[in-house]
């Protein structure tokens, strides 16, 4: 039966870290990830029984988007006091090169605007369409292309002045 508990616990799991990764995308915090990644799943459940069906997947990125962009308006702090470091997930890179590439990019994405970020991550990370993208975020596809535009030169700013090992023994040197 389509909208069970069952088909939801299933969908948690299969989804959970898909979730936490574009959470971790947009906001570069681990902590504050999981916390956007688990309410969107509580905002997903009550509603399971008619989305379970259709477009469970867009509705759980739209959902997690808006909550990301809803706490970015608030001005919530990005910083949180914890008693211990959280465990990041396991990389399942063997070349550190590329680790290093990836977490400066993602390093760079979190000096991007909220709502750029939030483009970029919804059609470069997740491959939507502008039009598919536009309409998770309620906009048009013309603002879609522009916040694309301005998100990656902002991006590419970012990412000059990101110091990485790499870089930081070259200058050094």
């Amino acid at each position: 039966m389509a909208g069970s508990d069952d088909d939801f616990a299933d969908f948690y799991s299969a989804r959970f870290v898909g979730a936490l990764r574009t959470a971790y995308a947009l906001c570069g915090d681990w902590v504050e990830a999981e916390e956007l990644a688990q309410g969107s799943f509580v905002r997903l459940y009550p509603k399971w029984a008619r989305v379970a069906d259709g477009n469970a997947d867009g509705y759980l990125r739209t959902t997690l988007v808006r909550l990301f962009l809803d706490a970015r308006r608030r001005g919530r702090a990005k910083e949180r006091l914890v008693a211990e470091t959280p465990e990041r997930p396991d990389q399942t890179r063997d070349d550190v090169g590329r680790v290093d590439d990836q977490q400066s990019l993602l390093a760079a994405l979190q000096n991007v605007p909220p709502r750029q970020r939030a483009t970029l991550v919804l059609r470069i990370v997740h491959d939507l369409p502008v039009e598919q993208v536009a309409q998770e975020l309620r906009c048009s596809t013309g603002t879609v292309k522009s916040q694309l535009s301005r998100g990656i030169q902002a991006l590419r700013a970012a990412y000059r002045d990101v110091e990485t090992p790499e870089r930081s023994v070259r200058d050094v040197g």
